[in-house]
């Protein structure tokens, strides 16, 4: 595999801004948890080991279960995750596989049901957040050379 630059390392005046955007969203005030959760969703979906290696370790200091970790690529057929939650990884599913889903009514109806007004944009935010740094992890190839920093 041919080694790729890193836009953290090189280019982080041109990163900066979407960290700080990142921070931004994140104080908005959806439970961290639910944050981590979303995170590690997309990220599973999208194949980001650098973003599965970080908010899987962010999610277990916070206090998430090993079993909710390992549960969450089967999130539908689990009963471990609350209804809010459940909600939560539908939009996560249906706006990272946008092209897919087309953000279907009765998933959107789910996030209606359980976010006001306000935490549906968090929400959409978030998902649209975590997706971008996939992409930077997964485009320039970060995985190995951020988890062997990590070890």
């Amino acid at each position: 595999m041919h080694t790729r630059m890193n836009p953290y390392a090189t280019e982080m005046k041109l990163v900066r801004p979407l960290i700080t955007f990142a921070q931004t969203v994140e104080s908005m005030g959806l439970e961290p948890d639910l944050m981590e959760l979303v995170k590690i969703r997309a990220s599973q979906i999208n194949g980001c080991a650098v973003c599965l290696h970080m908010h899987t370790a962010a999610a277990r200091k916070n206090g998430e279960t090993e079993e909710r970790i390992y549960m969450l690529d089967a999130w539908r057929e689990s009963s471990l995750y609350t209804e809010r939650e459940r909600a939560a990884l539908a939009w996560t599913d249906a706006l990272t596989l946008l092209k897919e889903s087309r953000a279907p009514d009765d998933v959107y109806q789910q996030v209606e049901r359980q976010f006001t007004p306000a935490e549906q944009v968090m929400l959409t935010l978030m998902i649209s957040v975590i997706n971008t740094f996939n992409r930077f992890g997964v485009g320039f190839r970060l995985g190995d050379a951020a988890l062997k920093q990590a070890a």
